[in-house]
């Protein structure tokens, strides 16, 4: 009975590590980190600059998930093998506009919450394009955005792009040419919000 016992528990054990209740996860997770950061400590006040409220962009459903697409042809899309992004694109990107807005413009940047007593100027859009183009060998990042100024009733809308080569469409190449691309229009964003 003793050995019955043991062998059944000797075969559960074996089994046991065969068995997965998801699915791997990815050696790394990729984050998108702005050239221009603004110093720790620096204060900030909505008094003495101009701010502005940035959102948190929309997305097409193939840049709702933490994947990294590829276009492979015109009309088809798949992911790169495991580049997972650390949260969803779109709210790394905003992230990242608002820290570019702050150092390149010194506008204080507030979250919607903040904004009810300090209505300032409103930056949103969506973020059409963020992954790579396999055609072209390329990562792209394309964001429309739209802007309301501070005191202002009409909207203003610009497209932006910027795209960066790439020698291989892995995570690792994906990762470091999308945070290049994303910097890149976060700079055409601060430059047209500056003006």
């Amino acid at each position: 009975m003793r050995m019955r016992i043991t062998a059944a528990l000797a075969a559960t054990l074996a089994t046991a590590g065969c068995i997965s209740f998801g699915a791997e996860p990815p050696p790394s997770l990729l984050t998108l980190t702005a050239d221009q950061s603004v110093p720790v400590g620096q204060p900030q006040s909505s008094a003495a600059s101009r701010s502005i409220t940035v959102s948190v962009p929309a997305t097409p459903a193939a840049l709702a998930q933490p994947r990294v697409p590829v276009q492979a042809t015109p009309t088809t899309l798949a992911y790169v093998k495991e580049a997972v992004w650390a949260e969803p694109p779109a709210r790394l990107f905003a992230r990242l506009l608002a820290d570019t807005l702050t150092s390149r413009t010194g506008r204080v940047v507030l979250s919607t919450a903040q904004s009810i007593t300090d209505p300032g100027a409103r930056l949103g859009g969506e973020l059409r394009t963020f992954g790579l183009d396999a055609t072209s060998r390329e990562a792209v990042v394309t964001f429309d955005a739209s802007l309301v100024r501070a005191d202002q009733a009409s909207v203003e809308k610009r497209r932006f792009e910027a795209r960066v080569p790439v020698a291989a469409i892995d995570a690792a190449t994906a990762g470091t040419a999308l945070n290049q691309a994303a910097n890149q229009v976060a700079g055409q964003v601060a430059d047209w919000v500056g003006r």
